[in-house]
């Protein structure tokens, strides 16, 4: 199942903290950023799939090197629309950030100074898509967006973009 729909499904559980303003201001703050920075929407989207690969990646290291409540207490913690440096520094290495920033620049043609501007932005986006499939009250019950995010089969292939495409005609 696709990550969209694992976040539709966390809409629809009256008990999981998702819902359509959440996801609208997901959408909305991939928007700005584009607008703000004079990029394609698609370039900004195929970023934030850059990140939610490299996010996929951090955290499940992280899972295996502490605990599933350490992965899931950052999520609580740095998900949301604001930009938080603190949020990138914690989550990635500084050769997972350099080898992230060289790999959005050869895929979506923007500048290394527009990627460094974005990625605090980003990276908060991205944990609060995971973030819909949390407790509502329970910070650190199961989330199955979560679950289903880090234990995907590592094909690399995060749909973060595709998730924000969706979710832009889910909202219409």
């Amino acid at each position: 199942m696709g990550l969209f729909n694992q976040i539709l499904d966390a809409i629809n559980d009256p008990e999981t903290e998702a819902s359509t303003s959440q996801i609208s201001n997901i959408v909305s703050t991939v928007q700005e950023l584009s607008n703000s920075h004079n990029a394609k929407p698609t370039g900004v989207q195929t970023a934030m799939s850059i990140v939610g690969k490299y996010t996929r990646s951090a955290l499940q290291q992280k899972r295996q090197q502490e605990s599933p409540d350490s992965v899931q207490s950052l999520i609580s913690q740095f998900a949301g629309t604001q930009a938080n440096n603190q949020a990138v520094q914690l989550i990635f290495s500084n050769s997972q950030l350099q080898q992230m920033i060289r790999e959005i620049e050869a895929k979506t043609g923007l500048n290394q100074g527009t990627i460094q501007s974005i990625l605090p932005t980003l990276v908060p986006l991205v944990l609060n898509f995971l973030k819909t499939g949390s407790k509502s009250g329970n910070t650190l019950a199961s989330n199955s967006v979560l679950s289903s995010f880090l234990d995907a089969d590592g094909d690399g292939d995060v749909d973060m973009a595709d998730a924000i495409q969706m979710a832009s005609k889910y909202l219409q």
